[in-house]
């Protein structure tokens, strides 16, 4: 059991660390432009590249790129059943869900209010689909590549359309390619056939017609390997189906259920590395990757802990509680709630928690996968995170509340950046002397642009999450009642802050296509908000470190001295790990009372 239970998160943490040493040295290898490209390859790139650009010449790049992206989006969408591949006859989705779409697919959340074999055809999951998924990824990853040249005081920030291709020709499509071959493999689909309709072996399983016609069964397949490699490469997380890796067609055996895994963890893995390779710390560089380990091993080892080796509390008895709720008018200022007892439903759980899981990849495959695709903000599920133990859902609600533990392409190691400038600040006022970082003394203004970055992230969950809990937005959509139904709306928007993409599919909030009779009642609510969030947590967070790396490394270098605090240290390793703690619990500690720790020491069926 030992084994069965605790060897696949192993061999995934281990093998992803090995993986990021090589990776990171041809990432920087690439990204510092030390390689010579083919002449056809180089042709292109002189016509990409535009000239060195400042930080705000390169951050006005970004945006209107991305917002080309959102146009091109759109039109994709709406255009969606005049386009070409779609015989099934696919039509537009409604204009909320289209707005919120496109957001969330080009800035790398993937967050999906509609499920995609049922709402978009062939050519929307390619030129919309898996063009965002190569193209939201690289965006990430040059605001780091930007923030590094700032930090190491580089004339010019480079050039964003040369280093969006470099990302995507040099690093994403080679990987994806190899990726999709081996998904090929393990029998994912790969074909421009939209859907195949089959007689079942049982005959009139699908039901008849009004002829009394027996009905065929529709697969629907496509071009599921390639959008399946870069969906977990890019750690995007948006699925081909609704239901994401947990489909036999995305995630079809044990085998590519550890490379999908995998996937999702190399690139942010070896950002971290290529980081200090870049501004030639690799201590560093190290110190910072260990710390993101440590915490990465933490939250899988508690949803493995809590999920696989605990039981289902919602199938084991219960004894009879009482509960007394203050009350002034009650005698004695109290009201006493008495809880019968329930007895225990005849499941065997001697392998845990087994409520919406696939065996097929292993009894601890779902939990591990579930802190992984938060802590990577990756978004993917191959198990129904709504079935989680409510303890267990900590896991990747933490890893989305911290953010920054390995974290996306590039926004991860930005995101842990704002947490190092806050560790050695916090460290300089508790010695009495000015705060420096890399050599450069932190100001007041570097301060305020790092405050701005990490606080709008919890804004942005907190804020909508207590609108939502108070209104009937929220309250028509949740399944669940009381602590449990939080916990759903808190996890969505934290998903839309985090860029994350995975939700507790509770909620019911999809209108599907713009002419659906009954849509989810508060579907438009949600997909305005989420949209919202997705755009503000995306981008103030790239920004504001762009412009306060630049400030930063405008300033000259002081020299290293006795009261110099190190970087490279088992010290500075302990001092980031508890600036993290620290801080994360002030910000979230209060809704993870009333949420998940509320549900599993409330009353059943959860509970003690």
């Amino acid at each position: 059991m030992f084994i069965q239970t605790w060897l696949l998160p192993f061999l995934l943490l281990v093998t992803a660390a090995i993986i990021a040493f090589p990776l990171s040295r041809y990432m920087a290898w690439i990204m510092d432009g030390k390689y010579r490209p083919l002449p056809f390859l180089g042709w292109i790139e002189k016509k990409l590249d535009s000239g060195p650009q400042n930080w705000k010449q390169y951050t006005v790049s970004l945006l209107i790129f991305n917002i080309v992206l959102m146009i091109f989006g759109f039109l994709v969408l709406a255009l969606q059943q005049w386009l070409p591949l779609n015989p099934d006859g696919k039509i537009m989705l409604s204009p909320t869900t289209i707005f919120h779409s496109v957001i969330s697919f080009s800035t790398n959340t993937d967050l999906q209010h509609y499920a995609g074999d049922q709402h978009l055809s062939n050519f929307s999951q390619i030129f919309f689909g898996i063009s965002n998924l190569f193209i939201s990824a690289a965006i990430g990853l040059c605001a780091l590549t930007a923030i590094i040249r700032a930090l190491r005081s580089d004339s010019s920030l480079g050039n964003f359309f040369h280093d969006i291709w470099r990302v995507m020709i040099y690093m994403f499509v080679p990987v994806a390619l190899a990726f999709s071959i081996l998904f090929i493999s393990q029998g994912s689909p790969m074909t421009m056939q939209s859907s195949y309709k089959v007689a079942t072996l049982e005959p009139a399983a699908m039901g008849t017609t009004d002829k009394g016609e027996v009905k065929k069964q529709i697969i629907v397949v496509g071009p599921v390997a390639a959008f399946e490699s870069m969906k977990m490469l890019g750690t995007n997380g948006g699925g081909f189906f609704g239901m994401n890796s947990a489909h036999p067609f995305e995630n079809p055996t044990g085998l590519s259920n550890f490379f999908n895994t995998l996937a999702m963890m190399i690139f942010p893995f070896a950002l971290v590395l290529m980081y200090g390779r870049m501004l030639g710390r690799r201590r560093h560089g190290i110190v910072v990757f260990t710390v993101m380990l440590i915490l990465m091993a933490g939250t899988v080892l508690w949803s493995v802990y809590f999920d696989t080796l605990k039981p289902n509390p919602a199938f084991t008895s219960h004894n009879a509680r009482s509960y007394d709720i203050p009350s002034a008018s009650a005698p004695g200022g109290k009201h006493v709630v008495t809880i019968p007892a329930m007895p225990g439903l005849p499941v065997d759980q001697h392998q845990g928690n087994l409520e919406g899981k696939e065996m097929r990849f292993g009894t601890s495959a779902g939990a591990t996968f579930a802190a992984l695709t938060t802590d990577v903000t990756c978004g993917a599920v191959n198990a129904e995170a709504d079935s989680l133990n409510p303890i267990a859902a900590l896991a990747p609600m933490t890893g989305m509340w911290l953010n920054s533990i390995f974290g996306g392409k590039g926004v991860g190691m930005i995101n842990m950046l704002l947490y190092i400038i806050f560790a050695i600040f916090l460290a300089g006022m508790m010695v009495g002397r000015t705060p420096e970082y890399l050599g450069k003394k932190i100001g007041a203004r570097e301060m305020k642009l790092a405050t701005i970055a990490i606080l709008i992230h919890p804004l942005m969950i907190l804020m909508p999450s207590g609108l939502f809990a108070a209104t009937n937005w929220g309250l028509q959509a949740i399944s669940n009642s009381g602590a449990h139904g939080l916990s759903q709306i808190v996890y969505q928007f934290s998903s839309a802050s985090a860029n994350n993409g995975s939700a507790f599919d509770g909620l019911n909030m999809v209108y599907g296509f713009y002419n659906n009779p009954s849509p989810a009642p508060t579907a438009i609510p949600w997909d305005i908000a989420a949209g919202i969030v997705m755009l503000i947590s995306r981008f103030i967070p790239i920004i504001a470190p762009i412009a306060m790396a630049a400030f930063l490394g405008s300033k000259k270098s002081s020299p290293f001295g006795l009261g110099t605090l190190r970087d490279d240290t088992l010290t500075f390793g302990v001092l980031l790990f508890g600036t993290v703690i620290i801080i994360g619990a002030l910000l979230f500690l209060p809704v993870a009372a009333l949420g998940p720790l509320a549900e599993h020491l409330g009353p059943i069926p959860f509970g003690g």
